[in-house]
């Protein structure tokens, strides 16, 4: 489903990503592990197109995504959670939901198309509250929140960036089986997680990195084995 090979993105003079590659298989939940700095997000935000990258590819559904749009990337079904949620605080839930809506380009498969009564079955918090407005939820609520809209465009795949930074442990449960709740529903998911032992309760497959370049991949097994790689580049 999505290819990224040897891409090479800056901030400006300063070089973050170093011939960084993955791969991501339709049905996964993967997750892309490393400390703070390591070029995480800029990875994910050369895959939406917020960061353009000078070298490399990027291909989604056989579709190269360098030189697109962020809003085009999304139309292709690429769906984005920033680290900072950035809900609509002044709206109540069901309004930001409604912000999200997008046709869905899967060729009317209804199954995979989301509605505000599909979102509510999945996320019922989110239906007990949907007049709070935006600014009354917890962190918790704001992250579903975000996914929530997000899911609203349709998107085949979604990228998430650190959904259980800054949240309790009871918290984080709570993310961690909406997004086991996503990938059921059949939408590939792309996460970025510092949180070892959280993102080792949900993954399928998992990537490393250490200062913008790949130092593991693998499944489960295979990280619990990788010792020296966890004691070097994870904080566990």
């Amino acid at each position: 489903m999505l290819e990224v090979k040897d891409i090479h993105s800056y901030y400006g003079k300063s070089h973050i990503l170093h011939g960084v590659s993955l791969e991501l298989k339709q049905g996964e939940l993967a997750c892309l592990l490393g400390r703070n700095g390591v070029g995480k997000s800029t990875t994910l935000k050369s895959m939406m197109g917020i960061v353009r990258p000078t070298h490399g590819s990027i291909r989604f559904d056989g579709q190269e995504l360098i030189g697109r749009q962020p809003y085009q990337i999304a139309r292709l079904g690429v769906g984005y959670v920033p680290e900072d949620r950035r809900i609509f605080r002044s709206l109540t839930v069901h309004e930001n939901l409604l912000m999200g809506i997008q046709k869905a380009n899967n060729s009317g498969s209804s199954e995979m198309t989301w509605s505000i009564d599909k979102i509510y079955g999945i996320f019922p918090n989110l239906k007990e509250r949907r007049n709070n407005k935006g600014s009354h939820l917890s962190g918790g609520e704001q992250q579903m929140l975000t996914v929530a809209r997000t899911l609203m465009g349709n998107p085949k795949l979604i990228l998430i960036d650190e959904p259980t930074e800054g949240l309790a442990p009871l918290i984080v449960k709570d993310v961690l089986e909406m997004l086991v709740a996503v990938r059921q529903s059949g939408v590939t998911v792309l996460m970025v997680e510092q949180n070892f032992k959280a993102a080792i309760k949900v993954a399928d497959r998992f990537y490393i990195m250490a200062k913008g370049q790949m130092v593991f991949e693998g499944n489960m097994a295979a990280l619990l084995a990788a010792e020296e790689v966890r004691k070097n580049y994870l904080e566990v």
